[in-house]
């Protein structure tokens, strides 16, 4: 069984992603793993070609700042890094998802489920939501960036009311409610909808 998970930058839906690890779900993070895709040669070349030579760092190490500023600078830049990232990680999903039993629950974790239509591909989606507030103090800390610089890059992501309707079940990240008994459940659901 395949379930998207996914939140808004800041929610912590890679903590929640490590919850449902621990609990012996299979996790395939998007995100990082488009990071690996990135210095496939073909794929690295079509980057360079649309974003030039400062897209890399090194061999092994993308300049996050500079696609960052570029991409959520021009709308039209990011949809074609885009074009260039999801088809790749989709195939690279398909060759994760065949290591495993097909009873075996698998999350596939993507900051951009809604955005990028990912989740009419799978059977549920689980939506991690925090207080925006939350969110941009979270994402300051953990890139230290500026409050300026966070809202930007939510722009670029459906705010949670847009996405809530599409989701089948939703975890509340406040740092108030407890997140393990919330994954729990979603887990035993998910097993007798099996």
């Amino acid at each position: 069984m395949i379930i998207g998970l996914t939140g808004g930058i800041g929610s912590g839906k890679t903590t929640v992603a490590k919850l449902f690890e621990t609990l012996g779900c299979a996790i395939y993070n998007s995100d990082e793993r488009a990071k690996g895709l990135y210095f496939e040669p073909v794929i690295k070349q079509s980057i360079i070609h649309l974003l030039g030579n400062e897209a890399y760092l090194n061999d092994k190490e993308i300049n996050r700042n500079y696609i960052s500023k570029k991409i959520f600078a021009d709308s039209n830049l990011l949809y074609q890094l885009n074009n260039i990232i999801h088809p790749a990680v989709k195939d690279d999903f398909i060759n994760f998802q065949n290591r495993f039993p097909s009873e075996k629950l698998i999350i596939k974790e993507s900051a951009l489920l809604f955005e990028a239509e990912i989740y009419k591909e799978l059977e549920y989606t689980i939506l991690v939501t925090a207080p925006l507030e939350v969110k941009i103090e979270r994402v300051m800390k953990r890139n230290s960036v500026l409050k300026e610089d966070v809202e930007k890059r939510m722009l670029t992501q459906w705010p949670d009311e847009q996405k809530i309707p599409l989701a089948n079940f939703i975890i509340a990240n406040d740092g108030r409610t407890a997140l393990i008994p919330q994954v729990i459940s979603i887990i035993e659901q998910l097993k007798a909808n099996a």
